[in-house]
């Protein structure tokens, strides 16, 4: 399916391709390019180190001035579920409703940019517009820090990142930030009738989980807290436990994964310490599975009522879901998150952007043009 400038046409074929988290991308961002440079834009795919899928980055205007960035990941989350009523990976238009899986969460917000880039491109934007898409966000955004470091080599410092994340259009200015830990114990395996011939990799464990809720609990009614989130304080969690074979034999290993999500202010990682230093105790492996900072832009900041003005909405205080808006502002980078959607259809069978959505979110990018045009 083509490219079109018509922004529903794009979206469906950005939903064609089957660009689930982990998985290859290239066709897509090659294809991207191909759009980009038929309108004579410069780009560059940035390949990751997993050598199968790529972040891009292009630039519409002069690169040697200061500009702005629409941010969006192409991945997706698996479309497994039994609840679809079609092919997840073929949008279906139904009233309003555009339905498939990253519609919403973010195909739609991409869509939106690219099928504006005949228009942009014809503007010549004095103020450049540059165009991220980055890999493997659903998976802890770890494809935007590749991209994000090779920045100063692409472009001028930006004045501002927009990353389109479903927020119905809304500004947000703060999320929290986020850190995944796995657990590892190694026991040694034997016939639970003889304990003392083994060694069991879940008791071995038990005292880091005990750990995990103590700091969940002291996170809860003894940290800091912020208002602007739900819930207003950093939280922790243990997310999966596996481990051992059969009721009779002792276990050889056990597993735990574990997550914070930390309020603006907070280092994720360092709310993690005190598990660490009891798996260090215990004799157990640690392995960080991913990590992003909080975001926090100021009401006032210039980049905020641009985009304010931009979606015609006043901006939300904050979310609790995370985005790579916190890795952009860690870099320097003013970032906001504005997107089409309610992230509450994201990650589910039956997904979908409305067309009135899409369209504002178009119109949105069109109006960015036209003020870097001055």
């Amino acid at each position: 399916m083509p490219f079109s400038r018509r922004p529903e046409e794009m979206l469906a074929t950005l939903v064609a391709y089957e660009t689930v988290v982990g998985c290859p991308n290239l066709s897509l961002i090659d294809a991207v390019a191909d759009w980009l440079e038929g309108h004579g834009i410069s780009c560059r795919i940035l390949v990751g180190p997993e050598g199968n899928r790529a972040n891009l980055f292009a630039t519409i205007g002069d690169a040697a001035q200061s500009g702005y960035v629409l941010s969006g990941h192409v991945d997706v989350v698996p479309a497994g579920e039994p609840e679809w009523q079609a092919d997840p990976f073929t949008l279906r238009i139904q009233g309003d409703r555009l339905i498939g899986r990253g519609a919403c969460d973010m195909k739609g917000f991409v869509a939106a940019v690219l099928a504006a880039v005949p228009d942009l491109a014809d503007m010549a934007p004095a103020v450049p517009i540059h165009i991220a898409l980055s890999y493997d966000e659903e998976a802890g955004c770890k494809g935007v820090p590749h991209m994000i470091a090779a920045m100063p080599d692409l472009c001028a410092p930006p004045l501002g990142c927009i990353v389109g994340e479903p927020t119905g259009l809304v500004p947000v200015l703060a999320h929290k930030g986020k850190a995944a830990l796995r657990l590892q114990a190694t026991g040694v395996a034997g016939h639970s009738s003889r304990p003392d011939l083994g060694a069991n990799a879940i008791h071995a464990l038990l005292p880091v989980l005990v750990a995990a809720r103590a700091q969940a609990r002291a996170l809860e009614l003894e940290g800091p807290r912020d208002d602007r989130f739900a819930p207003p304080w950093s939280s922790l969690q243990i997310g999966t436990v596996a481990g051992g074979q059969a009721l009779n034999i002792i276990p050889e290993r056990a597993e735990a994964e574990i997550e914070v999500r930390a309020i603006a202010g907070a280092a994720p990682q360092e709310l993690l310490a005190p598990v660490i230093e009891a798996a260090e105790a215990a004799g157990v492996e640690t392995d960080w599975l991913s990590s992003y900072p909080p975001l926090a832009l100021g009401a006032t900041e210039p980049l905020s009522v641009l985009v304010a003005e931009l979606s015609g909405h006043a901006p939300l205080p904050a979310v609790s879901f995370g985005t790579e808006a916190g890795l952009f502002q860690q870099a320097g980078v003013p970032a906001i998150i504005c997107g089409p959607g309610d992230i509450a259809r994201a990650h589910r069978p039956e997904e979908y952007l409305t067309l009135p959505e899409l369209r504002a979110c178009h119109e949105m990018i069109l109006e960015l043009g036209r003020r870097c045009a001055g």
